[in-house]
């Protein structure tokens, strides 16, 4: 029986985070400069939530916004999707699908270690797909 691949095979390693307490234009920034699409959000290095480019667009957009005044904690989702590097690829995306997570914060020893997106679940699935027509 094949082994099916844990999380760490297909997340990104080391992921970019950002401070509880920046701005939402410092997150905006960051996130074009880098071209990623969510940041785990921490404070004193401990993992507070995640916050994405959707989440950013939802507060950018609302009524009275002011870019001086809101952080990354008022737009961020507080108790993220938690998983460990070694939890089974299936596990971990079958639970985002099942509650629409578009991405899940990998944590070991309590330090975030990794970050896997739907778009790894898509290069996932494009490799174990490869695979089984290869064989």
């Amino acid at each position: 029986m094949p082994t099916v691949p844990s999380v760490s095979d297909f997340m990104t390693i080391a992921p970019h985070t950002i401070g509880l307490e920046q701005s939402i234009e410092r997150a905006r920034e960051r996130m074009a400069t880098l071209g990623v699409r969510h940041l785990p959000v921490l404070e004193g290095g401990a993992l507070r939530g995640i916050v994405s480019e959707r989440d950013l667009g939802l507060v950018v957009a609302a009524p009275g916004f002011d870019p001086t005044r809101v952080t990354v904690e008022d737009a961020m989702t507080p108790e993220p999707y938690v998983a460990s590097p070694r939890d089974s690829l299936s596990d971990v995306a079958a639970h985002m699908g099942r509650h629409r997570y578009g991405a899940a914060v990998i944590v070991e020893h309590g330090k975030v270690v990794g970050v896997f997106t739907a778009t790894d679940a898509l290069l996932a699935l494009s490799a174990v797909l490869e695979g089984m027509v290869h064989r």
